[in-house]
């Protein structure tokens, strides 16, 4: 845990802190109205305001895209994914992830590839649920682990959701969050992300507690793997989340007035880092 594509969390004493950049609506999107050179400079303007504010890694995801399709993306999306990608990474020396939403997990792979990012984050890697975009019938992680050392990706690291956010997770509900937990480590994911219900969503600490005590890196588990909490993280509440918690994934708070589609605002940034650190 921590080493190749998660080596961000090496060495801390407290938990990464991993800034979001939300991309602008790609090419073939209900949403698109800019050129991908104009949404990957606005990209890398975000990756420096994030690096001066003291994150530690930063994911580029494409959420402004929907309504999502499910699991299949374009090449459109792709190629843009991938330009943008890399002039994000021209613009920071701090370790890179990336998400195509939604479950386009392949996708994310070849664009980290391309890139030169060193981790993703899947969703959909073990069990079904169904999501705003459908029924992920098809859990990912046999096909995606084939398809990463087919391409000779084994050293981009891949965090997975469990019971994610904006999905119901009824057709599992005799599957609890620790065992869920379990399956996506025993099945070769190298993080794991707990979530609240929705984007800005407090986490509930029981369900980021019970999931570090079964798969962390002092649960004793036979593969333990990095506990990241995925969403609500906010200064006031760093100090409850910090103990139980490897990486804290932020989104929503970085940004101006707290919104998810605004762009990062510094003071807030650097609000953040210094609430983590002090932990």
């Amino acid at each position: 845990m921590g080493d190749g594509g998660l080596s961000f969390l090496v060495g801390l004493n407290r938990p990464a802190l991993i800034g979001v950049i939300h991309v602008g609506a790609l090419p073939g999107t209900p949403r698109a109205s800019q050129p991908v050179s104009s949404i990957a400079e606005a990209a890398a303007e975000e990756a420096r305001v994030l690096e001066a504010g003291g994150v530690d890694a930063i994911i580029v995801e494409n959420m402004h895209d929907l309504p999502y399709l499910r699991r299949r993306v374009g090449p459109e999306i792709v190629s843009a994914m991938t330009a943008i990608c890399c002039r994000v990474r021209a613009s920071t020396k701090l370790s890179l992830g990336v998400q195509v939403l939604a479950g386009a997990n392949r996708a994310a792979l070849a664009v980290a590839l391309a890139a030169d990012c060193q981790f993703i984050r899947a969703e959909g890697f073990v069990f079904a649920h169904v999501a705003d975009e459908g029924l992920m019938a098809e859990a990912d992680a046999g096909k995606l682990l084939r398809y990463r050392r087919m391409i000779g990706a084994d050293h981009i690291a891949i965090i997975a959701d469990i019971k994610k956010k904006h999905s119901s997770h009824a057709i599992t509900a005799d599957v609890d969050l620790a065992e869920t937990a379990k399956a996506a480590a025993w099945f070769g994911a190298d993080g794991v992300v707990v979530t609240g219900t929705a984007t800005g969503e407090p986490t509930s600490l029981a369900d980021v507690a019970a999931v570090q005590k079964a798969v962390g890196a002092k649960s004793g588990f036979e593969r333990p793997v990095a506990v990241f909490v995925g969403s609500g993280v906010t200064p006031e509440n760093a100090s409850q989340v910090a103990p139980h918690a490897d990486g804290l994934i932020v989104g929503s708070y970085l940004k101006r007035d707290g919104y998810w589609a605004n762009a990062p605002d510094l003071d807030r940034v650097r609000r953040m880092a210094t609430a983590i650190a002090s932990n």
